[in-house]
């Protein structure tokens, strides 16, 4: 599927800043499912731009603008084909417990101590989720999430933890990823926090041009009856498999290895964000 992406950032200060230094992700990968035909950023004040990848492969922009400036924008533009993964691999909890799958999982095996509750009270999901194999794990916790907190923008916040998720009962994609991470890793599945956009059409699909956010889902790692594990793509949010209508942008152990915009500047605390995403399918060819 052949998607169009424009994305607009723009930060506005109650009075002029300077020195200000950020990095922004918001470039889709290039995977196995997944290739960037194009892509450009633009940001004005105009700065030169550098590019690296970070310690988890995530393709980062930077730029500085030592000038005084009252706002700050930026813009992207991305053409995405992506591709429906395949079959997802059914090996068993044996797996798990090798050698090799450890060693591939690393350190999306730990759990994150900052998003961990002060007073565990997430047995009965840890326990509740747990199924016959690996991948039904998985795939009962993208169910037990929503079944368990409602979908609400507004309940939390970015710094909110998996704690401000159960006080609240209720929170957006950020917050049940971090639960799914924390469920699946209590069973020794490796997990991972991925950034990217979701095409979520109407449920008709009449429209191929839709208003978005940046979305997160998790990849786990599954091992398959022979051969090497692989990363797959569950939606908490959505209940099911991550598939060609998401378009990833990275992914780290949680959301503050993957944000879309960071930066500090020298200046007052007070700023105003204001986002717009929109995604175009591109029918017809892809």
């Amino acid at each position: 599927m052949r998607f169009e992406i424009r994305y607009a950032a723009e930060y506005r200060y109650p009075e002029p800043v300077t020195d200000s230094l950020n990095t922004v992700r918001v470039q889709p990968a290039v995977t196995s499912l997944q290739s960037l035909e194009s892509f450009e950023l633009r940001v004005e004040p105009e700065a030169r731009i550098q590019e690296r990848r970070d310690y988890f492969g995530t393709d980062v922009l930077e730029f500085e603008i030592g000038d005084p400036h009252d706002r700050l924008s930026m813009f992207a533009h991305a053409e995405v084909l992506t591709e429906e993964p395949p079959a997802p691999p059914t090996g068993s909890w044996d797996a798990v417990g090798e050698e090799r799958y450890r060693r591939l999982a690393g350190e999306f095996l730990l759990q994150d101590p900052t998003e961990m509750p002060a007073q565990n009270g997430l047995d009965d999901l840890v326990a509740g989720v747990c199924e016959s194999s690996p991948l039904e794990t998985a795939l009962r916790t993208t169910e037990a999430i929503p079944d368990r907190f409602e979908y609400q923008p507004g309940k939390t916040f970015v710094g909110s933890t998996v704690s401000d998720l159960l006080a609240a009962g209720g929170g957006v994609c950020q917050d049940f990823v971090h639960l799914g991470l924390i469920l699946l890793r209590s069973h020794g599945i490796g997990a991972r926090y991925v950034s990217g956009f979701l095409f979520a059409a109407p449920p008709d699909g009449g429209r191929d041009s839709v208003e978005v956010q940046t979305h997160a889902w998790i990849e786990a790692l599954l091992p398959p009856e022979s051969g090497e594990p692989r990363w797959v793509g569950f939606d908490p949010t959505n209940r099911g498999f991550a598939g060609e209508t998401h378009v990833k942008i990275g992914h780290g152990r949680n959301y503050q290895d993957v944000p879309p915009i960071r930066g500090v500047y020298r200046g007052p605390a007070a700023e105003h964000l204001e986002v717009a995403v929109k995604m175009r399918r591109r029918n017809g060819d892809g």
